[in-house]
């Protein structure tokens, strides 16, 4: 699974995207940010807080319970604000 992170998140973790192989009991977007929690500090950093990030799968925005099923790419990032 290809994870793509923006913004601050990017910042944090140090890297822009990076490819991950979670194991079988991650099935939400939300169990994925669990999971990488555990990865490094700045894993952990990053997703702290869960509700400060937002997420698309396949290029789809979804919420963060969402099922990940078959899912090739998953973004995370902060929310988004405009003007």
């Amino acid at each position: 699974m290809r994870l793509l992170y923006f913004a601050w998140v990017r910042e944090t973790i140090g890297t822009g995207e990076e490819e991950v192989r979670p194991p079988e009991a991650v099935r939400t977007v939300a169990d994925l940010i669990d999971w990488l929690r555990g990865c490094s500090d700045a894993h952990a950093r990053a997703f702290a807080d869960i509700t400060r990030l937002r997420a698309a799968v396949d290029q789809r925005f979804v919420a963060l319970d969402s099922e990940l099923g078959a899912a090739r790419e998953v973004a995370v990032f902060p929310p988004v604000t405009g003007g």
